[in-house]
């Protein structure tokens, strides 16, 4: 359903989605996810018999209004981070350790089966410090020491919430606005919406990072960068840190490029056949996907080349920053990409399910963030980079103020919770040292300024120059969008 006072946008792949035919439909099933990693919105320059085939796309059509950010990159914490240790201080609470959560707080909120068979809720306060940093006086936990010299250039937003209160259906919502799987992804809506400044980078670029706190991971499964009921080619691309940064980017023994290009472009007469014949508009997916991956031969390799580098970006990002995989390496690489104008960066770090043991564990998963976020932003600001770029840190829900399992002074876990959590923005028009929304003193409920997920995501379209009511697709009779049918909000008190 479109909103009642805007005519949903359209392009030529609003057309092809209308024209699912049945041998299509099973089409569709049958594929696998092979090509899924080259997926992406090509560039505007042709090539090739090919590429002249490609989907110009005309992204002016999409942009609403002028943007603030050209391109956005999400450092999301996999597992949900405490923001009652990291960034929502509640200092009263140690006067109540070990006391009960009061009833009327809890308020018959759904539990997870974690804790559901407790028979107590004990409060356990946070054993880390906080202290005022920057001019505007933001409060950040001593984990973060880094992360706390750039509060001036970050909006801090304490009362981000959901109804989702398991990983998968919580990190399926925030990022493509539904708990059901199947809808595209954010990234996926915006190579669709504005194409790419890049045509020989994807306009979506996934990078999942190591991790330090050795225990169990919530899984992270490539529908959560993927492109849904949209053209494959909008689907993240994610790059590996070990081998071939994509698979099978490199040409066969005996094959060179000028044997590759003639190939493709036989291919692709084939293909422009076949589509003749069938009207499968992922037919021009496939195209557009090989002569991605051509081109990505030449543009990845020197992506991920970091000798260019100086001593003085190490020491920025930290010596980490050297090892393929981790996440300051993946965050230099965000800033790499962001020069070279990647749409949309999404960086996952997981390992922030602290069920038990969170003191042990929790140092850990920070120390590995917190050097390279103070760095990105540093390093984008540095360059002229930051003020386009929208930063976006943030998990799928928070963590409890009461302990799951035994509470002792210096070890505790928490379960579960979608009441509230803590998100961060910086760049692309985000007004710096601002602290955005209330908790009560439990860290429980959200008493100032809630902001849904639904109104993260418009947002986060809105800085990107797109009226979240009206980038929509018609499919299957539904007009669809990336923040539903049910109301959303741009936050505009983080705004400048």
């Amino acid at each position: 359903m479109s909103h009642p006072s805007h005519n949903h946008l359209s392009s030529p792949e609003c057309d092809w989605l209308h024209a699912e035919t049945r041998r299509q439909l099973f089409g569709r099933a049958a594929k696998g996810l092979g090509t899924a990693a080259l997926g992406s919105l090509l560039g505007n320059g042709p090539r090739s018999l090919a590429s002249s085939m490609e989907h110009a796309g005309l992204p002016s059509r999409y942009l609403t209004h002028a943007p603030k950010a050209k391109r956005a990159i999400y450092l999301f914490m996999s597992g949900a981070p405490a923001q009652i240790d990291m960034w929502d201080p509640k200092p009263e609470m140690k006067d109540l350790f070990d006391t009960d959560l009061p009833a009327e707080i809890r308020n018959g909120q759904r539990l997870t089966t974690m804790t559901s068979g407790q028979t107590r809720f004990p409060i356990a306060p946070s054993i880390y410090q906080f202290a005022k940093h920057g001019k505007s006086g933001t409060e950040v936990s001593e984990l973060l020491p880094y992360t706390s010299r750039i509060v001036d250039d970050i909006a801090v937003v304490r009362s981000t919430w959901t109804e989702a209160i398991n990983h998968d259906p919580a990190i399926t919502y925030i990022q493509t606005g539904e708990q059901i799987p199947g809808r595209p992804s954010l990234g996926a809506w915006l190579s669709y919406g504005l194409g790419s400044e890049n045509e020989d980078l994807p306009a979506f670029v996934v990078l999942n990072s190591s991790w330090s706190a050795k225990r169990d991971a919530q899984a992270l499964f490539s529908r959560l960068w993927g492109a849904g009921f949209l053209p494959s080619k909008h689907q993240g691309v994610a790059l590996r840190s070990q081998g071939d940064p994509v698979l099978y980017l490199s040409d066969p023994k005996g094959v060179d490029r000028s044997v590759r290009r003639t190939m493709l472009d036989g291919l692709a007469e084939l293909n422009q056949q076949h589509f003749d014949e069938v009207g499968d508009p992922e037919t021009h997916a496939r195209i557009a996907q090989y002569e991605m991956a051509f081109r990505m031969q030449a543009s990845v390799p020197e992506l991920t080349d970091l000798s260019s580098e100086p001593q003085s970006t190490f020491d920025l990002y930290g010596e980490a920053a050297r090892t393929p995989g981790t996440f300051a390496y993946n965050c230099l690489l965000a800033r790499r990409m962001a020069e070279r104008g990647v749409r949309f960066t999404q960086i996952f770090h997981r390992g922030w399910d602290q069920h038990g043991f969170l003191p042990r564990d929790l140092p850990l998963q920070c120390g590995d963030i917190d050097q390279a976020c103070y760095a990105l932003i540093t390093d984008l600001k540095q360059r002229g980079l930051l003020d386009d770029t929208l930063v976006v840190w943030g998990g799928e829900f928070g963590r409890t103020i009461y302990c799951q399992g035994k509470l002792t002074p210096d070890n505790y876990g928490r379960d579960h919770h979608p009441r509230c959590f803590t998100t961060w923005l910086a760049g692309g028009g985000v007004k710096g040292g601002t602290v955005y929304g209330k908790t009560d003193e439990f860290s429980y409920n959200i008493v100032e300024n809630p902001v849904h997920v639904r109104d993260l995501n418009a947002t986060i379209l809105d800085q990107l120059g797109i009226d979240h009511h009206r980038l929509s697709v018609k499919y299957r009779g539904l007009d669809m969008k990336l923040t539903g049918v049910e109301e959303a909000h741009v936050v505009k008190g983080i705004l400048s």
